[in-house]
């Protein structure tokens, strides 16, 4: 390969990762020609840019857009890389997934993954990969949220007053437990029930009148 030959795979890959915010970084040593093809058929049927390129051609061309940006995944630049771009931060390791499933192979391998500014190094962060939430999906969840605020709110206030009531049943049941003392305190509370001697008081004011008859 010519430098000049070199220095346009460069310019293609800065473009690449100027235009992507998501890209993988595999290994696809071993893989035959014809593996090789399947796999590149199936990147594009799931809109996944795939390309090889030399790892030093690799480096240069991130090393040319941001060097500190890119210097987490330096390290995984070795062995045959296939460059795999996409929208969609999760669907090369679907690919990649289902791929080495379908044909019970190791590869192809995932060496780094560059995710919205986030590095994942290694293949066993594969399935990690598979699971995080894309753009759509985070968005779907929310509009799920804001279409039955009513409800939720509604749910909300129910159970707030289910426990509320709860929490007065226990303080009234509570004094039923010891209603012998609040009946026992019923007498003293009726006290003024001392208009009884009120009414006697005339049998003792006549008793003084007893003493003469005993004269």
């Amino acid at each position: 390969m010519t430098k000049e030959q070199k220095n346009e795979v460069i310019e293609v890959l800065k473009e690449k990762f100027s235009q992507y915010n998501n890209f993988y970084i595999t290994d696809t040593e071993s893989l035959t020609v014809a593996q090789v093809g399947t796999l590149r058929r199936a990147c594009f049927n799931k809109q996944v840019e795939m390309k090889v390129a030399k790892n030093t051609l690799i480096k240069k061309a991130l090393e040319s857009l941001d060097s500190q940006k890119y210097a987490g995944i330096y390290d995984s630049l070795h062995n045959v890389t296939a460059l795999m771009f996409s929208e969609n931060p999760k669907e090369p390791a679907m690919i990649i997934s289902s791929f080495r499933k379908s044909g019970g192979s190791e590869k192809p391998a995932l060496k780094a993954a560059f995710i919205n500014g986030d590095v994942y190094v290694g293949d066993n962060q594969l399935k990690a990969l598979t699971q995080i939430k894309t753009k759509n999906e985070l968005i779907g969840e929310v509009i799920g949220l804001l279409q039955s605020p009513a409800k939720r709110v509604l749910a909300a206030l129910l159970h707030h007053h289910e426990q509320k009531a709860q929490g007065i049943t226990t303080v009234v049941e509570a004094p039923a437990a010891d209603a012998p003392v609040v009946e026992a305190a019923a007498p003293v509370v009726e006290a003024p029930v001392a208009e009884a001697p009120a009414v006697e008081s005339p049998a003792v004011e006549d008793a003084p009148a007893a003493e003469p008859t005993a004269e």
